[in-house]
C-alpha cells in the first residue's frame, strides 16, 4: 500500500478545511497531513503520494507558505512520487481563478513527479487560470465563496480519481 501526505498552505483555514477533506476521503491519517508553515520540504520524500495544495491571493498569487515551501521542494528528485494538485480560489476573480494549482505544477515540475488526477472546472465562470495547462486542468480547484454546495461532492470525484490512480 502507498504511503500518502497531504500538504496544505492556509492562511484563513479554508485550504486546511479542503485538505482535512481530501485526507478524510482517501483514509490519511491525522499525522500524514501537514501544514507547509511548519513542516520541511524534505518531508515530500517521506510518502510514495504527495497530496499538495494551496489558495490563490490577490492577483493571482500563491498562498505564503506554500510558496516558501515549494522554494526548498523545487531541489528534491521527486521522480518516484506520485503527485496531486488541489487549489482553493474564487471564481470571480475570473482572471486568476485558483492560479495556485498551476503554480504548484509549475515549481515542482522541475522536481520530475509523476502529476495525476487531472479534474475540470465545469461549473465554475472565469476567463483565464493558471491551473489550465495545455488545455488540461492539472488538479482540483475548489470555490468556497460562490460554490461551497458544490465542494464535497468535487472533492469525493477527484478522490475517486486519485484512488483510481494509484492503485
Amino acid at each position: 500500500m502507498k504511503k500518502i501526505g497531504v500538504f496544505y498552505g492556509s492562511t484563513t483555514g479554508t485550504t486546511k478545511e479542503v485538505a482535512c477533506k481530501i485526507a478524510g476521503q482517501l483514509g490519511v491519517k491525522p499525522e500524514d497531513v501537514h501544514n507547509v508553515a511548519s513542516a520541511a520540504p524534505s518531508s515530500l520524500g517521506d510518502y510514495d503520494v504527495i497530496i499538495i495544495g494551496a489558495s490563490t491571493w490577490g492577483d493571482g498569487d500563491l498562498q505564503e507558505d506554500m510558496a516558501t515551501f515549494l522554494d526548498g521542494a523545487q531541489a528534491l528528485d521527486l521522480r518516484d512520487k506520485e503527485v496531486a494538485i488541489f487549489g482553493c480560489g474564487d471564481d470571480s476573480m475570473s482572471q486568476t481563478f485558483c492560479n495556485s494549482v498551476g503554480e504548484i505544477y509549475h515549481k515542482l515540475h522541475g522536481a520530475h513527479p509523476m502529476f495525476i488526477a487531472p479534474f475540470n472546472n465545469e461549473g465554475y465562470d472565469y476567463s483565464h487560470s493558471d491551473s489550465d495547462v495545455e488545455g488540461m486542468i492539472v488538479g482540483l480547484c475548489i470555490d468556497e465563496v460562490n460554490h461551497p454546495d458544490e465542494t464535497d461532492a468535487r472533492i469525493k470525484a477527484w478522490c475517486d480519481e486519485v484512488k483510481k490512480e494509484i492503485c
